[in-house]
């Protein structure tokens, strides 16, 4: 069976077998019990266990299972629906548990289109939990900096609260193929900020233009969502970056709350890679 991955050690195509990836070369990659495979380099990582630990990764997962991001993800489905034509090929950048990828994946399907689809995360932990969600979605161990791709392989590139490595998305996008850049917005969390900080402040919004990329729109998405228990609240906690810092009077008023009301708001950036001259 052919692969979207790419051998990281010699570049050569890989070719998925029954429990690994081959290249012609005769590298090979095992595939997890789960169904991911490791394709990082030892000299790409920066540390033993790169990414969301095991409890960042239940956090995400029980979060997100649970449909508070549910209209991220549709908007993000409408998107790729609208901007892929009737075979793409589709890349997930820090996939993470693959809630964004499995949806993305069903939208194309539903919409009578043949997809192939992979997903990329530098956490091992987060990526067992993204191949058990979606065992015909490609995983891979990678860095968005080394993407084990071949240039100008991919239809449709998504990143999600991940790096933004462009000259890696740049090199594995088709001309005239659509980048989905979704950020947090100026009010995102906002009531969470509130109760975590003395001063909070709005999150920085801007339109960058990027090298070899032209802009389509972006894609406001907003709700209020309401969360019933100390679990789910502590659940956002864990996977948004206050977890590290937050001073410890904000997170005792955090521990103290029964229920709360917080926006979520998103912008997605529409941008297509420009045709070559």
């Amino acid at each position: 069976m052919s692969s979207l991955f790419l051998c990281p050690l010699c570049g050569e195509p890989l070719a998925r077998r029954e429990k690994s990836y081959i290249c012609p070369h005769g590298h090979s990659f095992d595939l997890s019990r789960e169904g991911y495979c490791n394709l990082l380099p030892v000299n790409q990582k920066h540390s033993k266990a790169p990414g969301d630990d095991k409890n960042m990764a239940a956090a995400r997962s029980a979060f997100l299972s649970k449909g508070y991001y549910a209209p991220l993800r549709e908007a993000l489905c409408q998107l790729a629906v609208c901007a892929t034509g009737s075979s793409p090929a589709v890349l997930d950048t820090g996939c993470g548990e693959g809630y964004y990828t499995g949806g993305v994946y069903h939208a194309l399907l539903e919409a009578g289109k043949q997809v192939r689809m992979a997903g990329t995360d530098i956490s091992k932990f987060i990526l067992r939990r993204a191949a058990k969600r979606e065992r015909a979605i490609e995983f891979a161990v990678a860095s968005s900096y080394h993407l084990p791709v071949a240039d100008g392989s991919i239809d449709l590139l998504i990143n999600c609260f991940s790096p933004l490595a462009l000259a890696e998305f740049r090199r594995v996008l088709k001309p005239g193929g659509t980048m989905l850049y979704v950020v947090p917005s100026e009010m995102h969390l906002w009531e969470l900020k509130e109760v975590l900080y003395d001063e909070p402040y709005p999150n920085e919004v801007k339109q960058t233009p990027y090298e070899g990329f032209a802009y389509e729109e972006i894609r406001h998405v907003e709700r209020v969502i309401h969360l019933p228990c100390q679990e789910d609240i502590h659940a956002l906690f864990r996977m948004t970056p206050y977890c590290w810092k937050t001073p410890r009077a904000g997170a005792e008023r955090l521990t103290a709350l029964k229920e709360l009301d917080c926006r979520i708001s998103f912008d997605i950036h529409v941008f297509h890679r420009k045709l070559e001259k």
